[in-house]
């Protein structure tokens, strides 16, 4: 890691702190997270506290989101978030694995995270690397995302498998 990226880190886990402990209106929050993000975040948008994130610049978040508290964005791989999605409390998006040889462990694979357009995470869901959750879908409470959600699919369990598509 270049040290460009270190002082990034370290400057994000500062406002990280800030945001978590201390109290702030609703405009404060959002200021804060388009500091970490490195991106403006839309007035329409409300993050519960905590919010927890690695990196943070990799991290894109549409309009009328919804981000209940105690959610981690391991977002090193990238994470989009379009608009009108719903994020439940204590939901994980995590976008980093190590590499399975014990020799590279500390070698990461980086594969990004999309949350499309209306979706909804469950309170505690893990959205595990390279998922794409689709328009409409829905990711059961607890369930463990490791494939991508179909549009207008319910998905829940561990592994998260399809227990229901949404009629229009």
């Amino acid at each position: 890691m270049d040290e460009n990226c270190r002082r990034l880190i370290e400057q994000n886990q500062r406002l990280l702190q800030n945001l978590n402990t201390q109290r702030h209106c609703n405009c404060e929050v959002l200021q804060l997270v388009s500091e970490i993000t490195g991106r403006k975040i839309d007035s329409s948008v409300e993050i519960r506290l905590p919010f927890y994130t690695d990196y943070g610049r990799n991290i894109k978040i549409g309009k009328n989101v919804f981000i209940n508290s105690n959610v981690t964005m391991v977002d090193t791989g990238g994470i989009v978030i379009e608009d009108d999605v719903l994020i439940g409390p204590g939901a994980l998006l995590i976008t980093v694995n190590p590499q399975i040889d014990p020799l590279h462990r500390r070698e990461f694979d980086l594969k990004p995270v999309k949350i499309k357009k209306n979706a909804w995470i469950g309170a505690g869901a893990k959205i595990l690397p390279g998922v794409t959750v689709g328009k409409n879908a829905i990711v059961g409470a607890g369930a463990v995302v490791t494939k991508n959600v179909a549009d207008n699919t319910i998905v829940a369990g561990v592994p998260a498998k399809t227990i229901n598509k949404i009629k229009k």
